[in-house]
């Protein structure tokens, strides 16, 4: 979609390609409100602003159906294709897929959440040492890291939606 699009479109029009980025509806909502933009470059840093101010349970809410990294992802909606497209660079084979299992297990046992990380320009082996990484903090700061990363996430998303 153009620029021009986006700023003269209905926030009904928007619904579908917004919550493919996050399913945030204050997130949408005020990015709507600060319209019209005068470039991408504008867009992507009100998004990003804006997605400071999200709170645990927005954030828990807006992955309730996000993929784990590894997990093959369903169906054909806007969010699966951009996932798909996201996580391309995972391996296919049993035994990573068996590790990435075990990772995530082991990441859900200690912050109750499924681990969020951009997977977008990172290989599968940065983002084990990621997970791994992210195991040794404190619950108060993987919430702001996870924050961060789905933020990443939602703007890349946008990004590559608008143009």
């Amino acid at each position: 979609m153009r620029l021009t699009e986006f700023n003269a479109a209905s926030p009904e029009e928007l619904k579908e390609l917004l919550d493919a980025c996050v399913p945030i509806p204050a997130w949408r909502a005020a990015l709507l409100a600060r319209r019209p933009y005068a470039h991408v470059e504008q867009l992507t840093q009100v998004a990003t602003e804006i997605a400071q101010d999200w709170t645990d349970l927005e954030v828990d809410a807006a992955l309730a159906h996000h993929p784990r990294i590894g997990e093959k992802v369903q169906g054909e909606t806007r969010e699966a294709r951009a996932s798909r497209r996201e996580q391309g660079s995972l391996s296919q084979d049993e035994a990573a897929q068996q590790e990435w299992i075990s990772a995530n297990r082991a990441y859900e046992d200690r912050f109750d959440r499924i681990f969020l990380i951009r997977a977008a320009g990172r290989t599968p082996a940065q983002m084990m040492t990621q997970l791994q990484l992210r195991l040794q903090n404190t619950p108060e700061e993987e919430a702001i890291i996870r924050r961060g990363q789905l933020a990443e996430i939602a703007v890349g998303r946008l990004e590559h939606s608008v143009s």
